[in-house]
C-alpha cells in the first residue's frame, strides 16, 4: 500500500517561493558572539552568561525581520546556539518559532548522524509531528551509513520534510575523505548514488524536485556538475559562496534551467548578509540600512547568476 502525499512539500515549497523572488538565497544564522553588533551586546557575551543568550535572541529577531519576504529560508547553525546551553537551545526554539511566524522556511544546519534509537530522537526533535524545534529540514551527515539516514527519509515520506545529505562540502579539508578513491571513484560520487532509491520517493508532486537534498559546496563547481547529473532531481543546497571564496556563478553550477532561470536549490551565506562592516556600528537605523544593503547585494549577484 502506497503512502498518502503529505500535505506539505518541502522541495515543492522551496522551490515555488525561490521562482516567486528570483533568487536562491538562503541566510546562514550564524551568530558568532565576537561579532554580534554593540547594538545588541549585553556584558562580556560570554557563552555561560544567561544575557548571552538574550543578546542573540535580540540580534537574530531584529536580523528576521529585515530578511523576512525576501527570502526563501533561514538556515540557523545549532552549533552556536548549542555553546549556550540550555538557553542557547531555548533561543534557537524561539527563533525557528519567529521566523515560521514571519513565512519563512527553516533549515536547521546540525549535521546529524546516528543509528536507531538515537536517530529516532533526532528525528523526534527536529522533524516529527510535535518537536520541540520543528524545523522543516535538516542537514545529515551520511558515513555511519544508509541506516543512519533511514529514520530521517522515512519521516521525510511521511511528513514532507526535507534533508540534506552532506556530500562535497566546501571547506579545504574536503577531500581528506569525500575525494578519497574508491574503486576507481571520489567517495562523495558513491555518497550521491547510494541515495537514488531514498530520493525518488521523495519527489514533489508540483516541482518535481526532490526533498533528499545534497550539501555542495561552491568551492567545488566541477564536482557540483557531476553530483546534478548523478541526482537530477535532488535539490542542493551550496555553502560556501561570499566569504567562503565561491563567487555566485559557482554557486549555481550544479542547477538547471526552469520557469524562472536556473533553479535546482538554495545558496547559504551568512557572513556576507549577517555581519556587514557599516553594521558594527551602536546605531540601530545605520546597522538596518547596512544589513539592507549586504542582502541586495547578495540577491542580486545570485539573481544574475540564475538568469
Amino acid at each position: 500500500m502506497s503512502r498518502a502525499r503529505p500535505r506539505t512539500h518541502f522541495a515543492d515549497a522551496l522551490i515555488r517561493r525561490v521562482r516567486e523572488l528570483r533568487h536562491p538565497l538562503c541566510v546562514g544564522l550564524d551568530p558568532h558572539l565576537d561579532r554580534i553588533p554593540e547594538l545588541f551586546r549585553r556584558g562580556q557575551m560570554a557563552p555561560a552568561d544567561p544575557d548571552t543568550a538574550l543578546a542573540v535572541e535580540d540580534f537574530l529577531f531584529a536580523l528576521l525581520e529585515r530578511i523576512a519576504g525576501q527570502v526563501a529560508v533561514v538556515k540557523p547553525q545549532s552549533a552556536f546556539f548549542e555553546q549556550l546551553g540550555w538557553r542557547g537551545i531555548r533561543t534557537l526554539a524561539n527563533v525557528v518559532r519567529r521566523a515560521h511566524e514571519l513565512d519563512l522556511l527553516v533549515l536547521l544546519d546540525a549535521k546529524r548522524g546516528d543509528i536507531g534509537s538515537t536517530a529516532q530522537g533526532y528525528v523526534r526533535a527536529y522533524l516529527a509531528q510535535g518537536a520541540a524545534i520543528p524545523a522543516d529540514a535538516i542537514t545529515l551527515n551520511p558515513y555511519l551509513g544508509l541506516d543512519a539516514l533511514a529514520p530521517f527519509t522515512a519521516e521525510a515520506q511521511q511528513s514532507g520534510k526535507g534533508i540534506f545529505v552532506v556530500t562535497k562540502t566546501s571547506n579545504p579539508g574536503s577531500g581528506d575523505y569525500q575525494d578519497r578513491d574508491v574503486e576507481g571513484r571520489p567517495l562523495y560520487e558513491l555518497v550521491a548514488e547510494s541515495l537514488r532509491e531514498a530520493a525518488e520517493p521523495l519527489t514533489g508532486p508540483d516541482t518535481g524536485w526532490s526533498s533528499l537534498g545534497l550539501v555542495v559546496g561552491a568551492t567545488y563547481p566541477e564536482q557540483a556538475a557531476r553530483l546534478r547529473s548523478i541526482l537530477p532531481g535532488a535539490l542542493f543546497l551550496v555553502p560556501g559562496y561570499g566569504a567562503q571564496g565561491g563567487s555566485a556563478r559557482d554557486a549555481v553550477r550544479g542547477f538547471v534551467p526552469g520557469p524562472a532561470g536556473l533553479e535546482g536549490g538554495v545558496v547559504s551565506s551568512s557572513r556576507g548578509v549577517i555581519f556587514p562592516t557599516a553594521g558594527e556600528t551602536a546605531d540601530r537605523i545605520t546597522w538596518e540600512k547596512a544589513i539592507d544593503t549586504a542582502l541586495t547585494v547578495a540577491k542580486e549577484a545570485l539573481a544574475e547568476a540564475i538568469r
